[in-house]
């Protein structure tokens, strides 16, 4: 058998590890033969590929990124599109193919899946809102990336008493920054599922500078004023029609600066959150996301995605994963707003 493997949408730490994973152990147990395809759906949407075997996947299990590049290419709305993958794999003689995505990457491949084609899911998102899967791999990393970028906050805040408002990923769900600013000790942490209310943002800081301490306030890019609205670049939306999500940082730190009077100041993580190595645990997961895929390939197991439920690894169908989006329960939220302020 001869299997593709591609990656699309954001990078995220991990991704070379579940290729590597899934490589080794077709090659060594399967006797199955690789093709990687490059820059997501637009491998097999344009047969651009590159070599994947035991030699291509060596010494990459700490690296960040994606050997095999990713790109937001949507072949589902590229007229068609989905006969040029269909001549394309064909051409290729590949007879199954592993996607490694988060939604919109998964949400192709469940679509070619009910149009016939052999293909599995591997989970992949650092903002952890994949549905049917506890967790996804990239989102440890980054978490630890937020936190200690939390961490180094609070002592120039507190030397110079300013506000200091940490943006960090989350279009639709608020996970890294419920878990960075947890575990950071930020004073504030704003999700986009509960819309925030600016005065009681601002009376957070000052009950926080009534305690002779500097305000640190973690918030997702995706986060919304309860009077407002998502704050953007530009208009424009990618194939799978996300706009550019900027700015909530500093419109925060200005706005709080100009209610409470106290000097504020943002500091926009961006793609920092995505970049570099893995997390132990990342590598770990992503091996194991990895195995159990290319196992699933090797039982036929189309239309499903490996997920993590407890401990275990799990395969769940591609409808189920890409039904809803996992966002952050009130209850969660609820738990973190008794340390505001």
């Amino acid at each position: 058998m001869r299997v593709g493997v591609l990656t699309g949408g954001g990078d995220c730490p991990g991704l070379n590890a579940v290729i590597r994973a899934v490589v080794r152990k077709g090659v060594s147990e399967y006797g199955y033969d690789f093709v990687g395809f490059r820059d997501g759906w637009k491998g097999p949407l344009e047969g651009v590929t590159m070599p994947l075997d035991v030699a291509a996947v060596r010494g990459i299990l700490p690296r960040g990124g994606t050997i095999l590049g990713s790109s937001r290419t949507n072949p589902i709305k590229i007229e068609g599109g989905v006969a040029r993958i269909e001549e394309n794999l064909k051409g290729l003689g590949v007879d199954a193919l592993v996607a490694i995505g988060g939604e919109d990457t998964l949400g192709v491949a469940k679509a070619l899946h009910e149009l016939g084609f052999h293909v599995v899911g591997v989970p992949k998102t650092i903002d952890n809102d994949l549905n049917a899967t506890d967790y996804t791999f990239g989102f440890d990393t980054a978490v630890g990336i937020a936190t200690e970028a939390i961490d180094r906050l609070h002592t120039t805040a507190e030397s110079h008493h300013r506000v200091l408002v940490i943006e960090v990923m989350g279009r639709h769900a608020g996970w890294i920054a419920l878990h960075s600013g947890m575990a950071g000790g930020a004073n504030v942490i704003l999700i986009p599922e509960v819309p925030f209310d600016m005065d009681q943002v601002c009376a957070w800081v000052d009950s926080r500078f009534g305690q002779s301490f500097a305000p640190i306030i973690c918030v997702a890019e995706g986060a919304l004023p309860s009077d407002g609205d998502l704050m953007t670049k530009d208009a424009t939306v990618d194939a799978f029609g996300h706009v550019r999500l900027s700015g909530i940082g500093d419109w925060l730190a200005s706005e709080i600066e100009r209610r409470t009077g106290k000097e504020s100041r943002a500091a926009v993580l961006g793609h920092i959150q995505r970049g570099g190595t893995p997390s132990s645990f990342d590598r770990v997961l992503a091996t194991r996301f990895g195995l159990h895929a290319i196992e699933a390939v090797k039982d036929g197991a189309w239309g499903t995605m490996v997920a993590l439920r407890g401990t275990d690894i799990v395969r769940v169908s591609l409808s189920e994963a890409t039904a809803t989006l996992k966002t952050v329960p009130l209850a969660r939220y609820e738990e973190a707003m008794v340390l505001f302020g």
